[in-house]
């Protein structure tokens, strides 16, 4: 069963089968129909949609659904609107309202968050994460769910300020842009202190920190303003109990030292960074997801998709706390044939 194999794994106990999740399959509308025989598109009712995630999610048998509470919208009118490509099934994600609240690099490294965001009632943080979590809960009783933060460290400053500003003032400062690194994590540490104090077992760490191709800064500013106030976010939620798993999309595989070093239990990939250093290294100490190429799905022939199940399992098939999943994500365009040929060979594999 899916709840038991997931928490089985979380906790480094061997289920019986490697236990799965994936991410945005379960709105790739013309698979989901496929898969639950349910009539379900892009112009469906909300209801209906709903109905046929949760039908698709059981029918693949997810162990976890990977989810966040805290995210850009609680940066509130300072966050940067860099609009948003199409993704979506009909392009209903497609966004053109671009603007920041930021005229200059200065005034980006004089931003003070705490005075600007204002502090975070402690309470009705409590009371959020845990209704975030029930919520889950009950939209899919048979997975682990969660809940968590998206806006860790550089993942915020980048939805704080966009892109274009963010690079220019760290690269005409690296200190001060350092310095407001720390001011922006002592703001976001009063979420941390909440999701400790939440009624929650179970938590998911997100930081897009690096870029496909690695490190967007020097190794060093990581060192020294990234991964200390990491672990001073995540002390009271280590302290408390919970289980913490840590995504970030590109490739992060220089860092995965630092990040288990900050405390973490278990790592969310994209299959950019190397699972294999991850299994090698923390295999029986650490829970790993991943790492699926999802453009083997999206072109690939159906040798390519089977040997690329084939090559995760190689590496995550023998350490107790693995989990396979597609990174990044499974799209609308993915071919249908091609997503269920992946999840076919999954199950073939899938048992220990």
């Amino acid at each position: 069963m899916s709840f038991q194999d997931g928490w089985a794994a979380l906790h480094l106990e061997m289920p019986p089968r490697v236990p799965r999740t994936e991410y945005s399959a379960e709105s790739h509308w013309d698979l989901v129909k496929a898969v639950t025989g349910i009539e379900v598109g892009v112009e469906s009712s909300p209801e209906v949609k709903t109905a046929a995630s949760r039908a698709f999610v059981k029918a693949w048998n997810y162990d976890f659904v990977w989810s966040t509470l805290v995210s850009r919208g609680h940066l509130g009118r300072y966050r940067t609107r860099m609009g948003h490509a199409v993704y979506a099934a009909g392009g209903v994600d497609f966004d053109d309202d671009i603007g920041s609240a930021f005229e200059s690099p200065e005034q980006v490294l004089a931003f003070d968050p705490m005075e600007s965001l204002g502090e975070i009632d402690h309470h009705a943080a409590v009371e959020q994460f845990e209704s975030h979590y029930a919520a889950n809960c009950a939209a899919f009783p048979d997975c682990v769910n969660m809940t968590g933060i998206y806006i860790t460290v550089v993942s915020g400053l980048i939805d704080l300020f966009g892109w274009d500003l963010l690079l220019t003032a760290a690269g005409m400062d690296s200190e001060a842009f350092g310095d407001l690194t720390n001011r922006y994590s002592r703001w976001v540490q009063h979420y941390f202190d909440a999701l400790a104090d939440a009624d929650v077992p179970v938590v998911m760490i997100h930081d897009d920190m690096v870029w496909t191709s690695g490190a967007i800064f020097r190794p060093d500013w990581y060192r020294r303003y990234v991964f200390p106030n990491l672990k001073r976010q995540l002390a009271p939620v280590i302290e408390s109990g919970k289980r913490i798993l840590f995504t970030s999309d590109g490739n992060y595989t220089q860092f995965i030292d630092d990040i288990a070093d900050c405390g973490v239990h278990g790592f969310v990939m994209e299959p950019t960074t190397d699972m294999a250093y991850i299994a090698s290294k923390y295999g029986r100490t650490h829970v790993f997801v991943g790492n699926a190429d999802t453009r083997i799905l999206l072109t690939g022939t159906r040798e390519q998709i089977r040997a690329e199940v084939e090559r995760c399992m190689a590496i995550g098939k023998p350490y107790p706390g693995f989990f396979m999943a597609v990174g990044n994500h499974i799209p609308p365009n993915t071919p249908v044939e091609n997503a269920l040929y992946y999840n076919e060979v999954y199950e073939q594999l899938s048992l220990r």
